[in-house]
């Protein structure tokens, strides 16, 4: 287990020593996390760690982390060490620890147990999930505008995720022409079975990709940028990869949501059961547009999200 000092954090992130103390009036003791790979793919995981950071720095709590817990004992195993050290807020940073954490959970009813995109039950356990159906849909506009060939694909890791039924829906609403090509990886960080869909793709005339993977997206999008295609960047704003060719992002402000988990549950009002957001709740957003998206189109989609911020309603639901 890690703990990360924040007073040493600018000059060493990763510590074995902490320097700071809880509030009197806060339910919060100490925060842990839990994460399936490491933080260095500059992605989901690296994101959950700017969250308990965010934490760290917001409610001035000590904090901990563990990487590559991809089992459940090894979940059995970090919550056992977690709640040695007075831990009562534990983030699981994915799908598979909803599972995980519905079995642990009644061992520990002093914990409060919180994970990503899974369904959870218990009164200590909570689900978060990102409603990214929409912003899915918003990139698949994108695509089709930007397509000159009239085939774009989608790169996944999983069929679950909610974002490749509405880029598929979003494609189809600008251009009812557009022939949508979808690949499964079945995985979150297979980067050769990644870039091997990505070869054959190309072979099939797709110009537009959306490696909706945060394991891969990083590799993905450099050989399409080789390739002279263009990418819709997934999770973070991937524009400083290459302004010509990723031509906005679906992003997911993980950080900004674990901050507001932890404030709900220090002040008592975080709910257990599945929780729901969008990009009203201000932790979803599109990333930076490529200049060579067309500004009138850019702001028809960004009309277009206000509206549904507004409303709930996709263009398509008008």
């Amino acid at each position: 287990m890690r703990k990360v000092s924040f007073c040493l954090f600018l000059i060493l992130a990763l510590v074995l020593s902490g320097c700071t103390s809880n509030p009197s009036s806060s339910n919060l003791n100490k925060v842990g996390l839990l994460l399936e790979d490491t933080i260095d793919d500059k992605g989901w995981n690296f994101k959950g760690y700017q969250g308990l950071l965010k934490i760290q720095s917001d409610l001035n709590v000590d904090v901990y982390f563990k990487e590559e817990i991809d089992t459940l004992q090894k979940v059995k195993s970090a919550v056992s060490e977690f709640h040695e050290n007075d831990v009562n807020l534990i983030f699981g940073h994915g799908r598979v620890f909803a599972e995980y954490f519905n079995e642990v959970s009644t061992q520990y009813p002093d914990i409060h147990f919180v994970s990503f995109n899974g369904k959870v039950n218990g009164k200590n356990v909570t689900s978060l999930h990102f409603n990214s159906h929409a912003m899915g849909f918003f990139a698949g506009m994108v695509a089709a505008k930007m397509s000159d060939s009239n085939n774009i694909g989608i790169i996944a890791a999983f069929s679950w995720q909610p974002e490749i039924e509405g880029f598929i829906k979003g494609a189809e609403y600008h251009n009812s022409d557009i022939n949508v090509t979808i690949e499964f990886v079945k995985d979150w960080a297979d980067v050769e079975r990644a870039l091997q869909i990505l070869e054959n793709m190309n072979k099939d005339g797709v110009d537009v990709y959306y490696p909706a993977g945060d394991g891969f997206h990083i590799p993905i999008i450099e050989e399409i940028k080789k390739n002279g295609h263009f990418a819709i960047g997934f999770v973070s704003d991937q524009s400083d990869l290459g302004d010509s060719t990723v031509l906005t992002s679906t992003v997911q402000h993980v950080d900004n949501l674990y901050q507001v988990v932890a404030q709900r549950y220090n002040s008592g009002q975080l709910e257990s059961g599945n929780l729901y957001y969008d990009f009203g709740d201000g932790v979803i957003t599109l990333g930076e547009f490529s200049s060579i998206v067309p500004e009138e189109f850019q702001a028809e989609v960004l009309a277009a999200i206000d509206n549904y911020i507004n409303t709930g309603k996709l263009p398509t639901e008008e």
